[in-house]
């Protein structure tokens, strides 16, 4: 915690909505301010407000040229914009260690968060007309705005579990990708030499890459059936193929599980330790005091 009383004030602000009214108050107004900011950005895609604001303005690649003050996306998108950076500044003025910040990985969400905007602003400015490798660049910028979703993780506890989860299990997660590479390349390989012969031009069964489509599909049992085999043994493969993506993607998930669960009780003991401490005047708590302070939860009036 910072130790300047007024940044530790703004950092509670910002970090703890439990600490006071004001917090959470602040934490509900960013919820919202990221929703409105998602929302805004999925609704200009409409072919009507895209064909109006952004076409008619020579736009299309997401820039802001023509009459930006009669465009009320961009006008949601910069109130949004604003108070994102806003936040963001304060936080990192009040940030006990300013470099541990920049380490965290829900500060770089916020900050990739705000980043397109401005590029956006300065690759328009230099290329009005937003041709070429400039309209390449805004479209990307413009995708990199839906990553803005990320932020809710600040305010969602499930979430952090979640990614805590992925952290904690990309060796599993390697090992799936592993598995399923080899796998690909196998039946992609197989169904080529099968298919080859009654082939028809389109059907996906063109080369060795091209068949790695249908086995991704098949072995994730998602199964488009825009590409399937037509042959005796281009269906045996086939079978094969998804009865092996079953038992691939079978394999690590039990482990997975096993990390969620793991992160999520230590997340709600955690929380459940906060409650207790802040109630009975414990500043903090460890881990092997949890069966304690349920007691005392639970028999508030026995004598310890």
């Amino acid at each position: 915690m910072p130790r300047n009383r007024f940044q530790r004030q703004i950092w509670c602000l910002f970090e703890y909505p439990e600490t006071s009214v004001y917090a959470r108050m602040m934490a509900v107004f960013s919820i919202t301010i990221i929703l409105t900011s998602i929302i805004s950005f999925c609704m200009e895609t409409l072919p009507h407000y895209r064909e109006k604001y952004e076409l008619s303005n020579g736009t299309e690649g997401g820039g802001f040229s023509g009459k930006m003050t009669d465009n009320p996306f961009f006008i949601i998108e910069t109130l949004c914009i604003i108070w994102f950076t806003i936040e963001l500044t304060s936080r990192f003025i009040a940030a006990p260690l300013k470099v541990a910040f920049w380490k965290d990985a829900l500060n770089i969400i916020d900050l990739v968060a705000i980043l397109p905007y401005f590029i956006t602003l300065i690759v328009d400015a230099v290329n009005p007309g937003a041709n070429g490798l400039s309209l390449a660049i805004l479209r990307v910028l413009r995708l990199i705005r839906v990553f803005r979703i990320f932020k809710l993780s600040r305010h969602s506890q499930g979430l952090q579990v979640l990614g805590q989860t992925f952290r904690g299990s990309l060796k599993e997660l390697g090992m799936l990708a592993f598995f399923l590479i080899i796998g690909v390349i196998l039946f992609a390989s197989a169904a080529y030499f099968a298919e080859m012969e009654g082939h028809v031009p389109g059907e996906g069964y063109e080369s060795i890459p091209s068949s790695f489509w249908w086995a991704i599909i098949t072995m994730t049992t998602v199964g488009y059936g825009d590409v399937s085999p037509s042959t005796s043994y281009g269906k045996l493969i086939g079978s094969l193929c998804g009865v092996a993506g079953v038992l691939t993607i079978a394999l690590p998930v039990p482990v997975i599980v096993s990390n969620f669960n793991y992160y999520y009780h230590r997340e709600t003991d955690s929380t459940i330790n906060e409650e207790i401490g802040s109630e009975y005047g414990h500043a903090k708590t460890q881990p092997h005091d949890d069966i304690e302070l349920r007691e005392i939860a639970a028999n508030p009036n026995k004598s310890y």
